[in-house]
């Protein structure tokens, strides 16, 4: 008889293999305690998560990495596809996210030491404020906002509108898996996406934007660029 969850590791954090046939409130309650067992193992880690076994909606993923961030010391980043090439990706997605971190808080870009996180994803009509920088461990959807006095950094999809650097400090900069914002705010700047643009300042991509990398968007000369995380453009900022 299979068992009703199996955790599994990989390059970039862990598997979630789950039994198709399980009811999900039951499903629920068995990835709980076999987190729980596991809490020594995974104790404090910082992980991307992929889930396999079942079709999932969007809703019932976010209850399970609920019930997993609340019920353990575990941060789930973000989640991904389980094959090779996504763990790859995902692995390199994790270590330029930290480096980013590491470089924010050594220059003191934000407007404080430390920064605020968020787990889960903003839905539309749903606004996260905050004085300090913040780090959302989810998506950000059309409709949502985020206003951050300090940098914002979206380990998911960034599809709403975001606002970093609130009181006027336009050397903040947004970070995203994917970055597909409605709009974004820098400082006094604001920006549209192309295909939404009806203002005289637009989003200025440099090089052809894909999902296999951390996007960053700056204030630089009048405009907000968008470009792939390094520590060449981070070291600019």
């Amino acid at each position: 008889m299979s068992q009703t969850v199996i955790i599994k590791s990989n390059k970039y954090g862990i598997n979630l293999i789950l039994d198709p046939k399980t009811p999900f409130e039951e499903l629920l309650t068995a990835v709980v305690e076999k987190f729980k067992e596991s809490e020594k193992f995974f104790q404090n880690s910082r992980l991307g998560i992929s889930f396999e076994g079942r079709k999932l909606t969007e809703e019932e993923e976010y209850r399970l990495i609920e019930a997993i961030t609340g019920n353990t010391s575990i941060e789930i980043l973000c989640v991904v596809d389980g094959d090779e090439e996504h763990a790859e990706r995902m692995r390199r997605q994790v270590e330029a996210y930290c480096d980013a971190i590491e470089e924010q808080y050594a220059k003191g870009t934000g407007t404080g030491s430390q920064a605020e996180f968020y787990k889960g994803t903003l839905r539309s009509g749903q606004v996260l404020e905050s004085e300090a920088s913040i780090t959302i461990l989810g998506d950000v959807n059309p409709g949502a906002k985020v206003i951050s006095g300090g940098n914002i950094i979206v380990l998911g999809a960034l599809k709403g509108n975001a606002h970093a650097g609130a009181y006027g400090n336009q050397q903040c900069f947004i970070v995203a898996l994917e970055m597909e914002p409605i709009q974004i705010q820098i400082g006094e700047l604001i920006a549209k996406s192309p295909d939404k643009q009806k203002t005289k300042k637009r989003l200025i991509k440099r090089e052809k934007e894909t999902n296999e990398e951390l996007q960053i968007a700056v204030a630089r000369d009048g405009s907000i660029y968008i470009e792939p995380v390094t520590r060449k453009i981070l070291n600019g900022i």
